[in-house]
């Protein structure tokens, strides 16, 4: 008995040592888009073991008796997209004022759920959210720890602007319910502000920094386009946001605002609408990051049209903005301005995100370019270059696969068949 329990002890010291290897996973592609160049490859393997891609093999591998294999010989295979422009706690609806005073943080959260399991099963594995109520932080906690289905998120918590501006989260409120909302709440009104805003995010849990650098559509506040910041406000906040190790994405509709942004050294700008040849030559200089958001400007300007569906004041900023995006970004990709993609969804439907590449090709772009915005370009802007954006070994497992060839039929990115991100199937 004494040796039996001996034994155990042993074995239960052992498995807590050294544990068995990773099943391995043999997924078998008809076409390979692995990103890491323009072309696609024939029929090939990826080896995954555990959250990691071991290898890529030309031709289908017959793999050993215990590895699981993955047959997608009729599927264009290749890595998951990241939206970089999202909002994951809430989505459009003629409500969606309303409900800031309905809501609680807990409704927020489980509703969201929802949001973030369309998301990933539309092929988008990563998500960059750019504000909202700080629920966002705990959602990408959950997805994280696997408490929640859901996409890779990186999120700013909640976006900064100044008093009055596109992100006071006051805005048409009535007076006695305002208050007089500061950096803690992301509103600031002077360099010092800017910079307390900033650590607040960061201690907050945030991974980017968020600011409305000028008036927004969808704020309730008549400026749409007006720029909202001092330089020396925008240079406190890109400052302060490198030395906390955080890149920076300005929400920027009207030129002059848009133009500071980027003289500041703000990584992404935001929609971009009014952006002009002068501005488009600058961030090419500079190396700034213009994320369109097409999808979001269609779905605003259809819905100002339906009556009760936005504030009235919103309406006219709506049907300015919303159709001038499809312009801009035609004349920006044309001109050479560096393009990650973002839709904006929660303006329009989660789940969805994939029209914006059909929007992106209608605007001028090559196939091949719209999918490696949403796929290495995106990995740049994050840090996560040496993880994420292509299919290659050593790097996570994060790959999708669509009906059909994108690069001949962009439509098909609408039909994603499957979807496995960190090694983990979720859809097949």
């Amino acid at each position: 008995m004494r040796l039996l329990g001996r034994f155990i002890i042993a074995m239960v010291f052992i498995a807590g040592t050294y544990s068995l290897p990773a099943q391995e996973t043999y997924i078998l592609c008809g076409q390979l888009l692995d990103c890491t160049g323009e072309t696609i490859k024939g029929n090939s393997t990826i080896v995954v073991e555990g959250n990691k891609i071991k290898s890529v093999e030309e031709g289908w591998i017959n793999p050993p008796n215990a590895a699981k294999v993955i047959d997608l010989k009729n599927k264009t295979v290749m890595p998951g997209w990241t939206d970089m422009h999202v909002h994951i706690e809430g989505e459009s609806s003629p409500t969606r004022y309303i409900e800031r005073f309905t809501l609680n943080k807990a409704d927020v959260a489980l509703r969201a759920t929802q949001y973030t399991t369309r998301t990933l099963m539309a092929g988008f594995t990563g998500v960059r959210d750019l504000g909202g109520s700080g629920v966002n932080v705990s959602l990408r906690n959950a997805i994280r720890q696997g408490y929640v289905v859901g996409p890779r998120i990186y999120t700013a918590e909640k976006g900064i602007g100044t008093t009055g501006g596109h992100a006071d989260p006051t805005n048409g409120v009535r007076e006695d319910l305002r208050g007089d909302p500061g950096p803690a709440e992301g509103v600031i009104n002077s360099p010092e502000d800017a910079r307390k805003a900033v650590r607040q995010r960061y201690k907050n849990g945030a991974d980017c920094i968020k600011i409305t650098a000028t008036g927004g559509v969808l704020s309730v506040a008549k400026d749409g386009q007006g720029p909202q910041f001092t330089m020396e406000e925008l240079e406190a906040i890109v400052q302060t946001a490198k030395d906390y190790g955080m890149h920076t994405a300005a929400h920027a509709h009207g030129a002059e605002g848009m133009k500071r942004a980027v003289m500041a050294g703000i990584t992404t700008i935001e929609h971009g609408t009014f952006m002009t040849e002068e501005i488009m030559d600058l961030m090419i200089e500079k190396g700034t990051y213009y994320v369109p958001t097409i999808s979001a400007g269609n779905f605003v300007v259809e819905k100002a049209k339906i009556e009760g569906y936005f504030p009235k004041i919103i309406v006219p900023k709506a049907l300015t903005v919303g159709a001038q995006i499809l312009d801009t970004f035609e004349k920006a990709q044309k001109r050479g301005v560096p393009i990650a993609f973002g839709t904006d969804t929660g303006v329009s439907p989660h789940g969805e995100n994939a029209q914006e590449f059909e929007l992106m090709v209608k605007g001028g772009m090559r196939p091949i370019d719209a999918i490696l915005s949403a796929t290495i370009t995106p990995a740049k802007i994050l840090g996560m270059e040496d993880q994420l954006g292509t299919i290659e070994a050593g790097k996570l497992a994060d790959i999708i696969a669509t009906d059909g060839n994108p690069l001949e039929d962009i439509s098909v990115v609408r039909k994603v068949s499957f979807v496995m991100k960190n090694g983990k199937i979720y859809k097949q």
